[in-house]
């Protein structure tokens, strides 16, 4: 058994991207660049106005002045014509301004009819025009590689002039939930000894939030030769394969077993945390197999500490990146484990973090409220009273 950060560590090494391919701009939210990104264009790409109102020289802007109105500017049409002393054209925002322009008043501070415009009121200090190349010039890096296309760098994306960009794969993953007691949801009502197989879904959820394609979501009753065949399965269609359950030293637990046969190389086989100590993690023939304990609270936890940073590190992302733990003030008194850390689920209030009541690792209901995980370490009990803890958002 190894600590939760040695854990991390081996991760951190042993973990390397999966191959890039190319998406249509429309498809790329939520992946991630494997390569960096430059502007094709730049923006804006030449002088443009930010008001509606008249491009003029600012050597004859005045209150009372009166100008020749010789043409319209509007985004995307035709260049108007150069100014010349006394001129103005009427220009809309986002059009460029005609040469000799350098100042636009917004037309609140003029009147104007057919072929002339006077200035009858303040314009102000801002001269309302968005220079060329002022947000970025053709060229310029705009995303580096390992950028989360968020909506924010979509948009970016989309400026550069880019309509298609090189992205991390996917990763594919696969879960297989084992237990005899587990029934489809929607069907254990109808037998007392079956229970809602309720965990595959939430780590499919997860996965999908961190970037995986989920290909398949299997469950096997506790019976070896079938769920060799489900492992089998499994590692022929994904990159990733999940096993929930079966973790622990039962006389049926098979996580492990079931991949007999299948070369596989343990990179950790417990850690000590609480939840979750049976989480494990190995490699077999360059797929990556995690095995989280099939209680719904410590298979989230262990999802959210160990196969989170693994699919991002898959994308290219560090890790760090998804493991970003904030300092935040505690308004109650955390749990404390002898030996091992403690990541407790937690919501936050006006006063701080506070442990969700009912911190059992087989509860279902408190996973609705938990929003945070607070690490605590052995033996130190997390105490409130101008305190904080390192949280992450769960």
């Amino acid at each position: 058994m190894i600590g939760f950060d040695e854990a991390q560590a081996l991760l951190a090494v042993e973990v390397r991207p999966l191959g890039s391919e190319q998406v249509l701009l429309a498809e790329a939210h939520g992946r991630v660049l494997a390569e960096p990104v430059h502007a094709g264009v730049s923006s804006p790409r030449r002088d443009v106005s930010a008001m509606d109102g008249f491009a003029l020289r600012n050597a004859d802007a005045a209150v009372g002045a009166r100008f020749r109105l010789v043409g319209e500017s509007f985004a995307g049409g035709a260049l108007p014509p150069a100014l010349g002393q006394g001129e103005c054209v009427r220009i809309f925002t986002g059009a460029a301004l005609p040469e000799g322009a350098d100042r636009v008043v917004m037309q609140e501070n003029c009147t104007f009819g057919a072929s002339e415009m006077t200035i009858t009121a303040q314009f102000g200090p801002g001269w309302h025009v968005r220079k060329a190349a002022s947000d970025f010039a053709e060229g310029d890096l705009l995303l580096p590689a390992g950028t989360l296309l968020e909506p924010g760098a979509v948009v970016t994306l989309a400026a550069a002039d880019r309509a298609v960009v090189e992205v991390h794969k996917r990763p594919k993953l696969a879960i297989i939930a084992t237990g005899d007691e587990l029934a489809p949801p929607g069907s254990a009502h109808a037998d007392p000894l079956k229970i809602p197989e309720s965990v595959s879904f939430g780590v499919a959820a997860l996965a999908r939030e961190y970037g995986a394609a989920v290909e398949a979501q299997f469950s096997g009753e506790d019976e070896l030769p079938a769920l060799r065949r489900l492992a089998e399965r499994a590692l022929a269609c994904a990159n990733v394969v999940v096993v929930t359950g079966g973790a622990s030293v039962g006389q049926r637990d098979y996580a492990k077993a079931m991949f007999d046969g299948q070369d596989l190389e343990f990179l950790f086989s417990k850690v000590s945390i609480k939840p979750g100590k049976p989480v494990w993690m190995a490699r077999s023939q360059g797929r990556w197999v995690i095995g989280l304990p099939g209680n719904p609270g410590s298979a989230m936890v262990t999802a959210r500490l160990f196969l989170a940073p693994l699919l991002a590190q898959l994308q290219g992302r560090a890790a760090q990146e998804v493991l970003d733990w904030i300092e935040l003030p505690l308004g109650g008194q955390f749990p404390a484990d002898e030996s091992r850390t403690n990541f407790a689920r937690a919501v936050l209030t006006p006063s701080g973090l506070m442990p969700l009541r009912n911190q059992d690792s087989g509860a279902q209901a408190p996973l609705s409220r938990a929003r945070w995980l607070v690490r605590c370490e052995p033996v130190t009990r997390v105490t409130p009273g101008g305190s904080t803890g390192m949280a992450l958002n769960f």
